[in-house]
């Protein structure tokens, strides 16, 4: 996610924000469901958007906000394309409509970073934002990106507004994991689902669309995102692929890494700036776990120690953004933790 407070908590490296991006790619039929239920006048109020992180979510979220709003359809962009120059996207781009309210995890001024979550403050204001009448006597429109970050005084702040539908209101939840949202919102809600499209269709849009230089970073990255299109571009920006061929290539060196070649990723993720890749670190580092665990499952070997390191980097991780602990003894420990299991599997061969 982005550090930086002027462009906001919802937008990934290397991507557009959401309310600047007009195409999504691999999502005709999501689009067509909703469009439909546009175009028959019966709008549900609440859309819970889900599926895999970078896989479009919050485009195709801000792209019914803009047709909800106003903006003119363009047909020829898909079923809720417009056009960037339409009068409504300038104003939604710009975030001038008073009509659109975005509730994101909010910047902490104290710590200069994004909030860990969204709070129950921030959740409030839906309420209040619905109370109010829309400028022009249209459609006012709230996105929640994304629902998974609400504490639960924000999930049941913003249940309220579920609860009573509001008069020409709609909200997106756009969720990674809608099963850790209450019941009591996910029955709300209307569900449009999202799946990643194949590697090799998002591999192929990386290249028609000139964010990966060759065919093979383009195949690179979007296995790494498991087709996703928008994480494989984060992953293209932030250098994800070379990282995850030098992560990879010291778990597989197992028991032989060494203390330098640890303290070297250690030393460059640690660095100010370096958020985004430390997130990306984390990941490829959890699936690294997993391919181990899984070759020695297929060989019928024990995998008991490769799945509870894997376990122990998620609580490691989680720990670490919630009580905001040192980048590089995180890092350090996550790599030793790995190199002690791997050494200890030798030591029992």
């Amino acid at each position: 996610m982005s550090t930086d407070p002027d462009i906001g908590s919802d937008v990934q490296p290397g991507c557009l924000p959401p309310r600047e991006r007009y195409d999504l790619f691999g999502h005709d039929a999501a689009e067509q469901a909703f469009a439909d239920a546009w175009q028959s006048g019966r709008l549900h109020h609440a859309w819970m958007i889900t599926g895999p992180r970078g896989v479009g979510k919050a485009t195709l979220a801000w792209r019914a906000a803009r047709r909800v709003l106003g903006a003119r359809a363009m047909p020829e962009a898909g079923p809720l394309g417009a056009g960037a120059q339409d009068p409504v996207c300038k104003l939604i781009e710009s975030q001038a409509t008073p009509d659109l309210l975005l509730l994101r995890r909010p910047w902490d001024e104290k710590r200069k970073r994004w909030r860990g979550e969204i709070t129950v403050e921030e959740a409030r204001r839906a309420p209040h934002f619905f109370e109010m009448s829309s400028g022009g006597g249209g459609w006012r429109v709230c996105i929640v990106d994304s629902a998974d970050d609400m504490n639960n005084n924000a999930a049941n702040a913003l249940l309220k507004t579920l609860e009573e539908p509001p008069h020409r209101g709609v909200l997106f939840l756009v969720t990674h994991t809608p099963g850790r949202l209450p019941a009591t919102i996910r029955s709300r809600c209307r569900r449009l689902s999202l799946r990643a499209p194949s590697v090799e269709a998002t591999a192929g849009w990386l290249e028609e669309t000139g964010a990966a230089d060759n065919a093979g970073s383009a195949l690179a990255a979007s296995k790494l995102a498991g087709g996703a299109p928008g994480r494989a571009l984060t992953l293209i920006a932030g250098g994800g692929v070379e990282l995850a061929a030098e992560v990879n290539l010291l778990v597989d060196r197992g028991a032989a890494a060494s203390d330098a070649d640890i303290r070297k990723i250690a030393d460059r993720l640690s660095l100010k700036g370096q958020e985004e890749m430390r997130d990306l670190f984390y990941e490829v580092l959890a699936n690294a776990i997993r391919v181990q665990a899984r070759d020695r499952a297929e060989a019928g070997r024990d995998v008991t120690d490769w799945l509870d390191s894997w376990r122990n980097l998620n609580t490691l991780v989680r720990d670490a953004n919630a009580l905001y602990l040192d980048p590089k003894q995180t890092i350090l420990s996550a790599l030793g933790q790995v190199r002690d299991v791997a050494r200890k599997e030798k030591a029992r061969a």
